[in-house]
């Protein structure tokens, strides 16, 4: 599982991760983005929980066939990683969290090179205005060492 804020690196990782370790990528975001593009609107943190619940129990199905899963989402409270971590506990699964931590200057440098980028029609992502940064933050609580299996510092 990823964690971190939105734009630290959390897919970008992924990425590199599916290959190492013969792995599914499950996002949220990219079924979110896929279905919406950025017209989500009022209903995406409605959507975004029902998406959650179904990729859990989808990645159950995938790791059951022998592959393994890596879920790109923020994990971005304790109450998240809490859950994650009983959710495949109770099912005999071993799972890790790795954590992107990166400065709030790569953060603020990262979410103005995507926003130009989503703006140039380069890539699919979430826009991120004031208003979504202020909430991730407000939202966010980063983890402590006993939360995470792999912490990369960026």
């Amino acid at each position: 599982m990823t964690c971190g804020k939105i734009c630290c690196g959390k897919s970008t990782y992924a990425k590199q991760q599916r290959i190492k370790n013969n792995a599914v990528i499950l996002s949220v975001d990219e079924i979110t983005l896929a279905l919406f593009d950025q017209n989500i609107g009022e209903k995406h943190d409605t959507y975004v929980e029902k998406l959650e619940k179904y990729l859990f129990d989808k990645s159950v199905e995938i790791i059951e066939t022998g592959i393994n899963v890596i879920l790109d989402w923020g994990f971005w409270t304790k109450e998240e990683r809490t859950y994650a971590r009983e959710f495949y506990r109770s099912r005999n699964i071993d799972c890790e969290i790795h954590f992107i931590d990166i400065s709030n200057e790569i953060w603020q440098e990262r979410l103005q090179k995507r926003n130009h980028l989503i703006l140039a029609g380069e890539i699919s992502a979430y826009y991120i205005d004031e208003q979504l940064r202020q909430k991730v933050e407000s939202i966010f609580e980063s983890p402590t060492k006993d939360e995470i299996d792999v912490w990369i510092h960026d």
